[in-house]
C-alpha cells in the first residue's frame, strides 16, 4: 500500500479481491504515475490516476489452476474497472505453498 490515500478504483480492487480469493497475502500498488507519459494518458489528461497496478496475491482458490486461469480469475472479477478506465495489472499470483518455496529459495 503507498503512503498516499488510496483512491477508489485501488479501493475497489483490494476489496474484490479479498471477497472473492479471500487471501492470505494481497499488495496492490498504483503503478499509474509512471506511464503519465505514454500517449493514450496524455490524451485523456493523464487519466484518473489510477489506470496501471500491480497485484501481488497469495491464495488458496489458485490450488490447481494454471497461471493464465488465475490471471483470467482476475481480470473477470475487474471487469467493470476495466471497463471505466483501468488500463493495465501486472499479476503475481501464487498458491501458500508455491509463495512459501518462494521464499525458503
Amino acid at each position: 500500500m503507498s503512503s498516499e490515500a488510496s483512491g477508489p478504483v485501488e479501493v475497489s480492487i483490494r476489496d474484490k479481491l479479498k471477497t472473492l480469493l479471500q487471501p492470505s497475502e494481497l499488495v496492490v500498488t498504483n503503478d499509474s504515475w509512471q506511464h503519465r507519459h505514454h500517449a493514450a494518458m496524455r490524451a485523456s489528461g493523464g487519466g484518473s490516476g489510477e489506470t496501471h497496478f500491480s497485484v501481488n496475491i497469495v491464495s488458496d482458490a489458485f490450488k490447481g489452476k494454471s497461471t493464465i486461469q488465475r490471471h483470467r480469475m482476475i481480470h473477470a472479477a475487474l471487469s467493470d474497472e476495466f471497463a471505466q478506465g483501468l488500463h493495465a495489472l501486472s499479476l503475481k499470483t501464487k498458491t501458500p505453498e508455491e509463495s512459501q518455496k518462494a521464499e525458503s529459495i
